[in-house]
Formats: C-alpha cells, structure tokens, sequence
C-alpha cells in the first residue's frame, strides 16, 4: 500500500495550513454571555420588580406569569403580560412601567450575587485568551450595578437594550456583541438561562448553551435550540471541553 508522503518535519502536504487554519479558528471563537439569570443569581429580584411595578399600575398577575417572560425585552414582555390581563397601555403608560420597574428593582440589587462558578469561569476565559462579552436585555440603568457585583470593569464589551433596535428574542444583542469582539457569531457561543436567549442565538446562527441557574428546565432549554444544558456558570466550567475549549495546558 502507498504510505502518505511527508516533508522533513514529519508533516503530510497541507497538514501545516490545515493546523494554522485550526488555530486561526479557535482563536476567534468568543462566548456571548446573558447577565441575569447567567451570571447573576438576578431573576427573582426582577420578577418581583415587576410585579411591584404592575400592581401599582393597578394591574394584579401571578408571579409565575412574570417569570415564564423574563429574557425578553421590556417592552416585549410589558405587552405579553398585559395581553394576559386583556389590559391595554399606552405608550406614556409602558415607559412609566419600566421605570417603576426600574425603581424597585434598585431596591433589591443588594439581594443579588453572583452565581456559583461566574466570577471563575470569566477569569478563567480570559487566561486562555478566549474573548467574552456580555449582552443583555436590560437598559443600563438595571445592568450597571449588576455588573459591579461580578466586579465588571469598562474593557468588558458590555450591550444593554440601549445600544440596539430590538432586544431578545431578536438577535441584535448577540450580533452586536460579536462585532464588538470582532468575531464570527458562527464562531460564537451564546450562553442564557431562559428560552429567549437562545431563541435569539438560534437567529444569530450561534451555539447556543443553556443554564438551568435562571428556572428553566433542561427540556424547554434544549426545545429552544441548546446544544448542551449545563446546572450554573460553575458546572459550565467543569464542561468547557464539551463545547471545544481545550484546557489551558492542552
């Protein structure tokens, strides 16, 4: 039988564009990470913000409905919710909700931690050179002091609501996260907790990874487009070799 040839070195033909290729690849690879639910142990707090919010508006919903739309953006979830109710707002009405929300959610930001493993795991990205930003579906306002808590500093691509035209599940969070990063979404892993994270990813054409840190169940995430469900950043950590990040001394 023919053997293969090679150079000098050992190497086939093309075996050496073939590893640079490889390389080039993995290099580009990023992770798109969602904040509340992902990173921070978030929801409930803004669960119960809204519910704060609706019920001074004179508007009453079970807490389980609110957070069945936790993801989406504020305007989408407003309209969600208040279809629930066969309640109409106006546009005045809407924006006043959000910042009620707002409000009482600042109120409640000393409740939040981060999640088991996130602190690790985004130190740990940023070792192996693997670049991560943050995209989130909260305005600045709420996401500011959220970000403190994980000890965030600005040379962290962060996009709140404020910087795109439409939130999750629209996929202009993650694209502009990308393009911040100056990577492929192709190249990308999109990391959520809820369905409308990865609903977006699966528009964006990214990976999707789910965390059940954010009250989903595995089931729904995987129905949604998740390649892999993981319990919480940490267990993310524990796995990354599943998702094709070699370890650091690989």
């Amino acid at each position: 039988m023919r053997q293969p040839i090679s150079d000098s070195s050992g190497q086939h033909p093309g075996m050496e564009s073939q590893t640079n290729e490889a390389t080039t690849l993995r290099g580009k690879m990023a992770f798109l990470f969602d904040l509340d639910g992902t990173l921070v142990d978030s929801v409930y707090q803004h669960v119960l913000a809204w519910r704060e919010a609706l019920e001074e508006a004179g508007i009453e919903l079970s807490v389980w409905r609110i957070h069945r739309r936790i993801g989406m953006s504020g305007g989408l979830l407003l309209n969600a919710l208040l279809r629930e109710t066969g309640r109409q707002v106006t546009v005045e009405e809407a924006a006043r909700l959000q910042q009620l929300h707002a409000k009482a959610y600042a109120q409640k930001i000393k409740q939040v931690r981060p999640l088991p493993g996130a602190r690790e795991l985004l130190s740990y990205l940023s070792q192996i050179g693997v670049p991560w930003a943050i995209a989130t579906s909260g305005r600045w306002e709420s996401a500011g002091p959220t970000l403190e808590i994980l000890g965030i500093g600005p040379e962290v691509p962060v996009i709140t609501r404020d910087l795109v035209q439409h939130a999750k599940p629209d996929p202009d969070l993650f694209l502009a996260a990308a393009e911040r990063l100056g990577v492929s979404l192709s190249a990308s892993i999109v990391v959520g907790d809820s369905v409308w994270d990865l609903l977006a990813a699966r528009r964006a054409r990214a990976l999707g990874v789910g965390l059940l840190s954010g009250g989903y169940g595995q089931e729904e995430l995987e129905r949604a487009g998740a390649y892999r469900v993981y319990q919480d950043p940490a267990d993310l950590l524990r796995h990354l070799d599943e998702v094709g990040i070699r370890p650091s001394w690989f």
